[in-house]
């Protein structure tokens, strides 16, 4: 990995000891590495992050999951115990240098070995020490293990998707994870421009349970404002628990037909569905909500997506197909994002996967550096920093 400055990158100069392990600090590091920042991975020797062994498929790299690959790409790895004095010494001469720390270690860990908020904040002012908990630091959810799903369950979120009658329904993906990360790096951004102005680091935190519950704002907000009621999923092709008819995805004779908010009788005229076009009163779209997508649900099935897609696209109705992956990487939209790219290990072990979706000054932000090996750059760190012999 070269260490020289890239100009076309806004990190470029930064440097970023990342302690963290699984999902939402990784996610966080990697975003900062995408756009220039040098990150080392901090992990313990014997086994390294658990994320390592934390397989969403049967798919193996190199001896770690593709998971592990995915998220800690374009980093470098720097292992060492942090229960040795000799080894904490090395990591203390790092954060000297550091801009920016992360952990997510359970309440009291990173404390206890001395290397807390608090514990940093008088010999390093220009640090910003970013934390990742589950639940906050209070409260008695703060010891719980902090997992995607169970912050899931617990944020109410599960209630929003799915059909009335199924129950609680998770999302589909680590979307606490993703989210905790993202707030997470800018929070970080936030500190490091006030820290130009003033010379002052800062403690950024960040949880899973928070995370989530913002994710949730329009709609926690309507509960917040309307009496207090909950949700109500339609009975019927469910998308929002709030929005009325038609929102949701439909059946077609041939695949499915994602339908935004649109005007009820104007679909109806458009679609030649007569029933439809009885219900001019747009309260009526989320009174009748049911009734009205049961209706249009039974017409749709008459026709394949693309002839509907022909009618209503060109009328400026908010509609789309709904691809599975096959279709989606086919596509001539997906290819014109150029969203994929190729990163490999120095010993050729090569993955391909998601790039940055943020582009800087129109330029993409790529890198071919795959995730490090436990300890990789040991040797390389250890010489540029002068560890030895502390």
């Amino acid at each position: 990995m070269s260490q020289h400055y890239d100009s076309t990158k806004p990190l470029s100069g930064l440097l970023v000891l990342d302690f963290s392990q699984f999902l939402a600090g990784p996610f966080c590091s990697l975003r900062l590495a995408d756009m220039g920042a040098r990150v080392i991975k901090i992990e313990r020797p014997q086994g390294g992050d658990l994320c390592r062994q934390l397989y969403i498929s049967n798919l193996d790299l190199d001896g770690d999951s593709t998971l592990f690959h995915s998220i800690n790409r374009n980093k470098q790895g720097f292992a060492v115990d942090l229960k040795n004095p000799a080894e904490l010494r090395q990591v203390k001469k790092l954060i000297s240098r550091a801009d920016v720390l992360i952990q997510n270690f359970r309440p009291g860990v990173i404390e206890r070995l001395g290397l807390g908020y608090d514990q940093l904040r008088a010999e390093y002012p220009r640090l910003v020490y970013a934390s990742v908990s589950g639940y906050g630091k209070e409260g008695p959810w703060r010891d719980l293990p902090g997992q995607d799903l169970l912050a899931q369950a617990l944020s109410g979120v599960t209630w929003l998707s799915g059909d009335a009658t199924q129950g609680p329904v998770p999302f589909g993906l680590s979307i606490a994870d993703m989210l905790t990360g993202t707030y997470l790096a800018q929070g970080i951004l936030a500190c490091l421009v006030r820290r130009g102005i003033s010379g002052q680091g800062g403690l950024v935190e960040v949880s899973l349970l928070e995370s989530i519950l913002d994710c949730q704002f329009e709609l926690l907000t309507t509960h917040l404002n309307d009496g207090g009621k909950l949700p109500l999923r339609s009975q019927v092709n469910n998308a929002n628990a709030y929005l009325s008819a038609p929102y949701g995805i439909y059946a077609t004779s041939d695949g499915y037909l994602a339908l935004a908010m649109n005007d009820i009788p104007r679909l109806g005229q458009l679609l030649n569905c007569p029933e439809l076009l009885l219900y001019t009163n747009p309260k009526t779209w989320f009174s009748e909500r049911d009734t009205i997508k049961a209706r249009l649900a039974q017409h749709l099935l008459g026709e394949t997506t693309a002839y509907w897609l022909r009618i209503l696209e060109p009328a400026g109705m908010w509609c789309a197909e709904v691809l599975n992956w096959h279709q989606l990487l086919a596509h001539d939209g997906f290819k014109a994002l150029d969203m994929v790219q190729r990163v490999s290990r120095a010993n050729g072990a090569a993955l391909t996967t998601t790039r940055c979706p943020i582009r800087i000054d129109g330029t993409l932000l790529t890198s071919p550096v795959g995730a490090p090996t436990i300890g990789e750059h040991n040797a390389l760190i250890a010489q540029e920093f002068d560890l030895f012999d502390l």
